[in-house]
């Protein structure tokens, strides 16, 4: 039985048993990592309070490799981001982004750059920055990190350079679709603006796209086009834009 440690997030939980808690984070070594946390809801356990969502901790656990569960042995909290749970928009738009990992992201798979990259997003925030813009922020570079990122500069089919008028985001595809190449079930309509923007949040830094000046429109846009994309990845509307679906326009269609 080996033992192994790592800097993790929490990223899901649920009740197992009588006492116990199938839980799952997001390491920085290991990548998706799912355990059992014997007696963590017992109120005498060492777990108490350790395991709500979004909590960053040091995680230690063994795994017996007989089986896809470890078992954790401890999870010591570095930062349990409650502010972010404490406001139902940031609340939503963390869920937003631990389930992007969670449903996109393979088990054991490690990938460091995309736990920093949850770890910055959770803390802009909790910070006060707007949580339409860090999720739009998240999703352009958790698209690309994932393997999934959509050429915005041609068309995918005919390779007609853009912009170009009617442009929609093809996800299947792998990228832009222009008028003439649709139309395209499902596809995601996209504005010239909305184009340029992408490729600019691409190459600027996460502080830099945190601030990047926009217009409401422009940024609700971002915004939907991102979730759009990651519907489409999943191939299901995510938990967590039902939960924020009556404050928000009607959620994007699915693949059928």
């Amino acid at each position: 039985m080996a033992l192994h440690r790592s800097r993790a997030v929490v990223i899901g939980r649920k009740a197992l048993g009588e006492s116990d808690r199938l839980v799952e984070f997001y390491t920085r070594d290991f990548g998706k990592v799912r355990g059992v946390a014997k007696s963590a809801r017992r109120p005498r356990s060492r777990f108490v309070a350790a395991l709500e969502p979004f909590t960053l901790g040091d995680l230690v656990f063994f795994d017996t490799g007989r089986s896809e569960l470890v078992r954790v042995d401890h999870f010591d909290i570095l930062h349990p981001f409650v502010r972010v749970r404490e406001h139902l928009e940031r609340l939503g738009r963390g869920a937003w982004t631990v389930e992007c990992l969670a449903r996109l992201s393979a088990d054991r798979d490690p990938h460091p750059a995309l736990f920093g990259l949850l770890v910055r997003s959770l803390r802009a925030l909790e910070g006060g920055t707007s949580p339409a813009r860090v999720a739009v922020c998240f999703g352009v570079r958790a698209v690309d990190l994932l393997g999934h990122r959509p050429r915005i500069d041609r068309c995918v089919e005919c390779g007609r350079a853009s912009p170009f008028p009617d442009a929609v985001l093809d996800v299947e595809a792998g990228g832009l679709v222009c008028g003439p190449c649709g139309p395209r079930a499902h596809a995601i309509p996209l504005s010239g603006g909305a184009v340029g923007t992408l490729g600019r949040l691409r190459g600027l830094s996460w502080e830099e796209g945190l601030r990047l000046p926009l217009s409401p429109a422009l940024d609700e846009e971002l915004t939907g086009v991102l979730e759009g994309t990651v519907t489409r990845l999943m191939g299901q509307v995510p938990r967590s834009l039902r939960f924020l679906a009556q404050t928000r326009r009607p959620l994007p269609p699915v693949l059928s």
